[in-house]
């Protein structure tokens, strides 16, 4: 991975950093593929439990650079742009560990669809979001899938529509964002959250997030059978096993992920 995105796991969690300092995080074709290897090594580290993921610099991230070349089809293989199905974080690659979203700055285009797709958005005071594609003459496709649910249908339009930014206090208004922080004090509640996150049984919260996800689309009792299935089958494991004995002995768990 080269350094367009940083990789860093301290203990449990992991920090998923956006690398592009001097281009406000703009996603050029170096960035995307390192992106995408970091997402699936969060993925695959049985020691990750919990992600974060932030920009360096006064950005998050401003979404495609407009100015990187590679940006055609074809040019990026093996990416969103050139095969256009679930092959990314943004598009919906199946990650059920619990993640964060850190937001310093603008959040843009791309990055706001990575936002969206996080469990927690903890947005600094000077954080700013939209979707300015409408104004390139482009659609948003995946940002429309998911922004209407997070924020009702008229603030969804208001954003994707006219393409206007909101900062930080209206995004908290709307439901997009969960809390707003000084700037200074973004990471540190950030990790805050990740260690309360990661004090919780890892194989069941990934249970319960995938049946969060999936049972709303399926037949009540499909949705309820699947769920139960799956209750069952992580009740077995030594994690499981585990929180009966701490409970039972009155100490806390100590969760192994399997």
């Amino acid at each position: 991975m080269a350094d367009t995105v940083l990789y860093e796991r301290d203990g449990h969690v992991a920090t998923i950093t956006y690398n592009r300092p001097d281009a406000l995080n703009a996603i050029n074709g170096d960035l995307r593929r390192d992106l995408n290897a970091a997402w699936e090594r969060f993925r695959e580290d049985e020691e990750a439990w919990v992600g974060i993921v932030t920009g360096a610099g006064r950005a998050f991230c401003v979404g495609a650079d407009l100015k990187d070349g590679r940006g055609s089809v074809g040019e990026w293989p093996g990416t969103f742009w050139e095969i256009p199905t679930v092959n990314s974080f943004e598009s919906g690659l199946e990650i059920w560990k619990p993640t964060i979203a850190a937001v310093p700055g603008y959040c843009l285009g791309y990055g706001l669809t990575a936002v969206l797709r996080c469990d927690f958005v903890i947005a600094a005071d000077d954080a700013e979001f939209g979707f300015p594609e409408v104004n390139l003459g482009v659609p948003t496709i995946v940002g429309a899938m998911r922004l209407p649910g997070r924020i009702g249908w008229s603030n969804a339009m208001e954003l994707m529509l006219i393409g206007d930014r909101v900062d930080a206090a209206a995004a908290k208004e709307m439901g997009l964002v969960w809390r707003v922080v000084p700037r200074q004090d973004l990471m540190d509640e950030a990790r805050g959250l990740a260690a309360r996150l990661v004090a919780g049984a890892p194989l069941a919260q990934r249970a319960i997030k995938e049946m969060a996800a999936r049972g709303p689309h399926l037949p009540w009792e499909d949705a309820v059978r699947m769920g139960e299935a799956m209750r069952r089958v992580v009740g077995q494991t030594a994690d499981a096993v585990e929180g009966r004995a701490a409970a039972a002995e009155r100490r806390p768990p100590e969760w192994r992920g399997r």
